[in-house]
């Protein structure tokens, strides 16, 4: 029979956890280290996009990051130390790139936005949950004809491999399907399985639902360590006293390598730093949630607002605002869009994004504790997969048959 879970993690992976857990019948206590559904969870661009199947480790990615590294405005911004201190992973991301890799890492990616983007519709309809949620698609918009052709290749490539077309637009096409674009963009494709939503208000209706089931939710809470009797973990150590636990769920993000000695592996986690404005939306507003591939940088239209973001910045833990990275996202908003930024700013923010050097999340029990789970390193589609993952875990601590094989998700493939 289920007992009493404690999820560690108050990020959307960790309260789509603590949803499924507490539905199949586990007491669910969730403890964060600052508030339930801050983080990464607060303000990305609240993508849920089937689309994003590739891994950032493709063929050529070496080549063509070098090329943009030590620009100015490079939408990507590594700092020397931070691969010298953690050269194993950069390597490991290098040796990834590759095409046998990229379509192996493409499917395993792959079931789990596939099932979370039909658990969202269920999740949504079936909590009365209201979080601005639109099922446009989303529109990549492309500045010049070389780019837009170039990225045919990639689109017969998921189409082909992943069954995930996507319908293109020439540039008459485009715009008159997107009127907030500037006149003369080359080209777009708009991949219509995908959605949105606006992330911060699907984390206060995930709390408002985790009450109502009964879960208890214990913010500023820091977890230091672990009660163990054999290999077995009894409670989890924190600033406010222990916490007696059957079963442990590690849901914190870009935070879990921090727990590797208690743990009994190392999970090859980088932070990398994404940036993102919020403001009102501008009188000229798209109506697709847009990506312009050639600057990646992210655009989303809520019903309340209006967000550009994304960017990478691989700084260590570095918890400082770049400013310069916010520049980026306004300069490229202002090359695509009529009216491209709107006043006031509302919010200007950061997270960390948990990045593993091979694309995939670690969904797997510790090897020294057999009750403790780690659902960690979803990269940059946390929303798109905190579904999948939420019920793949309840599943994997219910010891019943799962709806996704996890073992690609598996701590052994790191050797």
């Amino acid at each position: 029979m289920p007992g009493r879970v404690v999820v560690v993690g108050g990020g959307v992976v960790g309260a789509c956890s603590a949803y499924y857990l507490a539905k199949a019948g586990w007491h669910v206590t969730v403890v964060d280290r600052a508030k339930f559904g801050a983080a990464c969870s607060h303000a990305n661009c609240g993508y849920v996009c089937p689309s994003h199947v590739l891994p950032l480790a493709v063929p050529g990615a070496i080549t063509s990051t070098l090329k943009t590294l030590f620009h100015r405005n490079s939408p990507l911004k590594v700092r020397p130390g931070v691969v010298l201190r953690n050269l194993s992973w950069f390597l490991g991301f290098a040796r990834r790139c590759n095409q046998r890799d990229m379509l192996a890492t493409g499917r395993s990616i792959q079931a789990l936005l596939n099932s979370s983007r039909a658990l969202y519709d269920q999740l949504l309809q079936d909590e009365h949950i209201s979080c601005e949620w639109e099922t446009k698609g989303l529109l990549f918009v492309f500045q010049t004809p070389k780019h837009f052709e170039h990225y045919a290749h990639t689109d017969e490539l998921l189409s082909h491999e992943f069954a995930m077309p996507a319908k293109r637009f020439d540039s008459s096409e485009l715009a008159a399907l997107e009127p907030a674009l500037k006149p003369g963009m080359a080209g777009g494709y708009l991949y219509q399985s995908d959605a949105h939503l606006r992330p911060d208000k699907l984390m206060s209706e995930l709390r408002r639902v985790l009450v109502g089931l009964g879960v208890e939710i214990r913010e500023n809470c820091t977890v230091s360590g672990f009660v163990k009797s054999g290999n077995t973990a009894t409670a989890l150590r924190t600033n406010t006293g222990d916490i007696v636990a059957d079963q442990v769920v590690i849901a914190t993000g870009a935070w879990a390598p921090l727990l590797n000695a208690e743990l009994g592996c190392r999970i090859p986690i980088q932070p990398g730093k994404g940036y993102s404005l919020t403001m009102p939306r501008p009188a000229v507003c798209p109506t697709y949630p847009l990506i312009f591939e050639e600057h990646r940088v992210a655009v989303t239209p809520f019903a309340s607002g209006y967000r550009l973001g994304s960017t990478m910045e691989f700084a260590g833990y570095d918890d400082s605002m770049n400013r310069s990275r916010l520049s980026i996202l306004t300069d490229a908003a202002k090359h695509y869009l009529r009216d491209p930024l709107a006043e006031p700013v509302q919010e200007e923010w950061w997270g960390w994004r948990p990045m593993t050097f091979d694309g995939l999340p670690v969904i797997d029990r510790s090897p020294v504790m057999s009750n403790v789970l780690i659902a960690a390193g979803h990269n940059m589609l946390g929303l798109s997969m905190a579904t999948a993952t939420g019920k793949l875990v309840s599943e994997m601590l219910g010891a019943g048959k799962t709806h996704i094989d996890p073992a690609p998700y598996g701590l052994s493939r790191f050797g």
